[in-house]
């Protein structure tokens, strides 16, 4: 009798099955395959990618886009686009230091890349759309994950013009990056949260706009919003909660444009991590926002009685422009609830009060100080050129931009290839330290964070990840050189 690994749906099974060819099973999964669900739970995890090498502090995987027959929306049959078969698609679980080798199969009818949000990794490796990868081509994405960043990112794809539409028809999926040493206790059960919202036609296909319709004019200028949310593919899941538990969830944001206010009615969420992984200290807050494309790390206690429920709120949030702002954007909506098991409290875990040492940029010897002026589609009031690099800067030079938005809506910043630390937000210190790789600019606010390009020169992107933003030109060009001393890239 052959067992199936624990936590993979057969449609991703089967997927696996194909890549293996006939009568052919992939090796254990070992410590990729996703834990069992709590009795109570309907929230159901993507499945998680197997490694396919016996090497120490390797991962190996086969990972293939292409078209599918799958219910985006639930009871809906329909084309859609999958990574291996699933919409979510299959978790890249690594640990720190592992070096990681995904054989990658382009089998949509168009170009596609992926990149590897948030992660560090060589230029030739990121996905930008300055790599494109054709139809029917395969390509082997080979990189090794550096110390010091374990933390949630995700990956998804990323061509020129067509970013919004691939994810939209399905294709994404989350990356959690382990350490060996991790502060918070190992006894936590672990949740992991994609969020995402879609807007479909009645026979439950992805509803796109043409660009020059109506709907498609404000797409374009609001950023595609879906009227139904989702967690992990998901409309409104269970987790099931013991009395006293701490439970870490890691949230990933993957919607084109909405950005979440998150929030469990009467209690405080211990927010412990964001982009580039945890905080040095623990952060209580009531609720908090989440733009496009960022991650967080909470911690979420039971709170209530025995056999009690809640519910994860998205509160309203005004990120829009004034004239294509939704007329319902003021309601509060559920995400998924949170069941309280009938079964006795447990005593509460130790937190540790810090989590770790996050090294503060000496801002003291800054090479060079850059203004990035983000106006509606336009990045200092150019759209995007591929033939065009925008920003000249040098390996081993740490820099401050100042990103300035200067229209009536929100724009979230996203740097590939290198964390930032966020300085000030119109002359505020920001309250902490921290690792980011996205921030988001509210209107007619100014941001400053300093960066260091450290490890890999090259071409890299910078760009609104306002998915409609991003495909309209809203990008720029930003080339790492090598000092003189190192020789000439």
């Amino acid at each position: 009798m052959v067992r199936l690994p624990v936590g993979i749906p057969v449609v991703a099974l089967l997927a696996s099955v194909a890549a293996f060819g006939p009568g052919l099973m992939p090796p254990p999964a070992s410590r990729f395959t996703s834990p069992l669900p709590v009795v109570g739970d309907t929230l159901v995890a993507p499945p998680v990618l197997v490694n396919l090498s016996k090497a120490p502090h390797t991962v190996e995987v086969n990972l293939t886009a292409g078209p599918s027959r799958l219910a985006l929306l639930p009871g809906h049959v329909t084309d859609a686009f999958a990574y291996n078969g699933s919409v979510p698609g299959p978790t890249l679980d690594v640990h720190e230091g592992d070096k990681v080798i995904i054989h990658f199969t382009n089998n949509l009818a168009e170009k596609t890349t992926i990149h590897w949000h948030g992660l560090h990794i060589p230029a030739d490796m990121d996905g930008s759309p300055l790599r494109p990868i054709r139809a029917g081509q395969r390509y082997d994405y080979v990189f090794t994950i550096p110390r010091g960043t374990a933390g949630t990112y995700w990956y998804h794809p990323h061509p020129d013009v067509r970013t919004g539409y691939q994810i939209a028809k399905g294709l994404y999926g989350a990356i959690v990056v382990r350490d060996p040493d991790d502060p918070l206790p190992a006894s936590l059960p672990e949740k992991l949260l994609i969020l995402s919202d879609n807007r479909f036609r009645p026979d439950g296909s992805p509803d796109i706009a043409p660009g020059n319709s109506p709907q498609g004019r404000v797409d374009e200028e609001n950023g595609r919003e879906g009227n139904v949310l989702f967690v992990n593919g998901q409309v409104m899941p269970t987790i099931a909660i013991r009395t006293g538990e701490v439970q870490r969830w890691r949230v990933i944001n993957v919607s084109a444009a909405r950005i979440y206010r998150l929030a469990i009615p009467g209690q405080t969420l211990t927010h412990v991590g964001g982009d580039g992984g945890l905080f040095e200290r623990p952060v209580e807050v009531e609720d908090f926002l989440l733009a496009n494309s960022e991650r967080v790390e909470l911690l979420v206690r039971g709170a209530g009685a025995p056999g009690s429920r809640t519910t994860l709120q998205d509160l309203p949030y005004d990120r829009y422009d004034p004239h294509t702002r939704p007329a319902d954007w003021e309601i509060s909506r559920d995400l998924l609830s949170l069941q309280y098991l009938q079964a006795p409290a447990v005593a509460p875990v130790v937190i540790p009060a810090t989590l770790r040492h996050v090294e503060r940029l000496d801002t003291s010897r800054v090479a060079a100080h850059r203004e990035i002026v983000l106006s509606q589609g336009l990045i200092n009031g150019r759209m995007m050129d591929m033939h065009r690099v925008d920003v000249w800067s040098r390996l081993d030079n740490i820099e401050i931009w100042q990103i300035e938005n200067v229209v009536t809506m929100d724009h979230p910043f996203h740097l590939h290839g290198f964390q930032f630390q966020v300085l000030d937000r119109d002359g505020v210190p920001e309250p902490f330290v921290s690792w980011k790789d996205v921030v988001n600019v509210k209107k007619h606010e100014t941001v400053r964070f300093a960066v260091r390009f450290d490890d890999f020169p090259g071409q890299w992107m910078f760009h609104c990840h306002i998915l409609d933003h991003e495909d309209h030109g809203m990008m720029g060009i930003l080339q790492v050189r090598l000092p003189p001393s190192r020789g000439k890239k």
